[in-house]
């Protein structure tokens, strides 16, 4: 298969015509349009290929998502140390793209566990990239989505599992006290996952999570994955809305990596504001298969509401964040918020970054994630404005995006946040200069996406409610990835109630 891969990219690098990669999937929110002409497949490319227990490590290709990873290495008693919390994004994804998750106060970004790759160079040559060989390829690559190369193949690290994390909710009564309490929390050695939610100005919930084998008899152990459990995010806000001191759970590791899928954080809520639908216990209950987040995106994307739906990760330093979340209050009103917290990678590189340090001068500081998620406005030249207006504050206040998303910069603007001349020098060493560049593969054109939403009368009727949202629940029941949740091996079947 990777032959075949390098071939086809031989021949694309003789002709000096440019080509995109088509993986099977996304986790992207823009929209892109398929020409199968100009396409490299690599979707086969999605074997768990070996597990070795003894080196604790996972050799898998780039198509492997982050459910069947966890169903492969939980089996030897492992998992991979940062694990994306939607099943859906890929081992190569993470990589490629920017994976920051609750153990990345810990760990750094995805690439961070990621112990080599093999790649197809933009001339069809096929390297391994370590930190043994090509290491400059290796940090480069990751965070680049593919523009130095095709990532065929990975090695992560791996490390002891335990049967549940242990889950402490902190509830906080306003924005400064949670971001301090998030940061302080970063700083104890015995967590293995920080992330925070804030509901409003006046409600914020800090949740810290260890791994562990031992639960009290009397400790409540809670599950997140069956159409009868609660979504995540409404049970941290039901168990800490009223509560003074830290609140106490024990989830099931699985059951703990993957919280969020149910719902998509909370976006799927904003699939029963679409079609005006109660949002209820029974009916979150009676659609359960459509709320998981492969469904979520595939529905996003065939409805055309990505073009107007707000989906941002915004990396900030801490200084910082309290005033771009009251910009962000003012100027979208959406809530709740995730709070994320990230140990930089070394610079340069692809990824969120701001360069003020410990006071080693040499530590760089970590940043606080803030989601971004929620409707934006329907008017697409309005939409387009306020995401310029976004990424003029973030930018102003020193933080960066993560490039899974709609972004708009201008590309002079787009390389004062990053080291062009790093960047384009690995491309000329390793042979990606006839690959698109990072800022063309990311860059949304305002332009060409309001014509293809006027293009014809499929995608003008899209805009018209419900028709959108029409189409793209049969497109995700065409999908049949609803099985894919379904089937999953990870979820705890019955999971107990209390501690033995």
């Amino acid at each position: 298969a990777v032959e075949k891969i390098a071939a086809s990219v031989r021949h694309y690098f003789n002709r000096r015509e440019p080509f995109r990669i088509y993986h099977g999937s996304t986790n992207s929110t823009r929209q892109t349009v398929h020409r199968p002409e100009r396409m490299v497949d690599i979707s086969s490319l999605s074997r768990v290929v070996k597990i070795d227990s003894q080196a604790r490590t996972a050799l898998v290709e780039p198509n492997v998502p982050m459910d069947r990873l966890v169903e492969a290495t939980i089996k030897h008693g492992l998992i991979p140390p940062v694990v994306m919390e939607f099943p859906g994004i890929t081992a190569g994804g993470g990589f490629a793209g920017t994976g920051g998750e609750s153990s990345s106060f810990k760990y750094g970004y995805f690439n961070e566990i990621v112990n080599s790759v093999e790649i197809v160079l933009g001339n069809g040559e096929v390297v391994t990239a370590s930190n043994k060989e090509n290491q400059d390829l290796l940090h480069g690559a990751s965070g680049a989505v593919g523009s130095l190369g095709i990532t065929t193949l990975l090695e992560l690290q791996l490390i002891q599992a335990k049967k549940y994390v242990k889950t402490t909710y902190h509830s906080l009564r306003s924005i400064p006290e949670t971001i301090k309490k998030i940061k302080e929390e970063t700083l104890n050695p015995e967590l293995d996952y920080v992330d925070g939610i804030l509901f409003s100005k006046q409600h914020g919930v800090v949740i810290t999570g260890s791994l562990t084998d031992d639960i009290p008899a009397a400790a409540q152990v809670q599950s997140f994955s069956d159409a009868n459990d609660p979504w995540y995010y409404l049970h941290v806000k039901e168990k800490t809305l009223e509560c003074v001191g830290p609140v106490h759970e024990y989830i099931p590791l699985a059951e703990y990596l993957f919280r969020y899928d149910r719902g998509g954080f909370w976006v799927g809520a904003s699939a029963f504001e679409y079609f005006k639908f109660p949002f209820t216990q029974f009916t979150r209950w009676w659609l359960d298969d459509f709320l998981h987040t492969r469904m979520l995106y595939k529905a996003l994307h065939a409805s055309g509401q990505s073009r107007n739906y707000i989906v941002q990760d915004l990396a900030l330093p801490y200084s910082t964040v309290e005033n771009f979340i009251d910009y962000t209050t003012e100027s979208f009103g959406i809530w709740p918020l995730w709070l994320c917290p990230l140990r930089q990678t070394r610079l340069p590189t692809m990824h969120p970054h701001f360069p003020e340090t410990e006071a080693d001068g040499k530590t760089l500081k970590p940043m606080l994630n803030v989601g971004l998620w929620g409707f934006g406005p329907a008017q697409h030249d309005r939409f387009v404005a306020k995401n310029r207006e976004l990424e003029h504050k973030l930018r102003q206040l020193g933080g960066m995006k993560w490039l899974y998303a709609h972004t708009y910069y201008e590309e002079d603007e787009f390389w004062e946040m990053f080291d062009r001349q790093w960047y384009e020098d690995l491309r000329k060493i390793y042979k990606a200069e006839s690959l698109l560049s990072v800022w063309h593969k990311v860059k949304v054109d305002s332009n060409t996406d309001k014509q293809v939403a006027n293009n014809g009368w499929d995608e003008w009727a899209l805009q018209l409610w419900p028709l959108g949202g029409l189409r793209g629940l049969r497109k995700a029941i065409e999908s049949g990835e609803y099985l894919i949740a379904r089937n999953s091996t990870w979820k705890t079947k019955e999971a107990p109630k209390q501690g033995k």
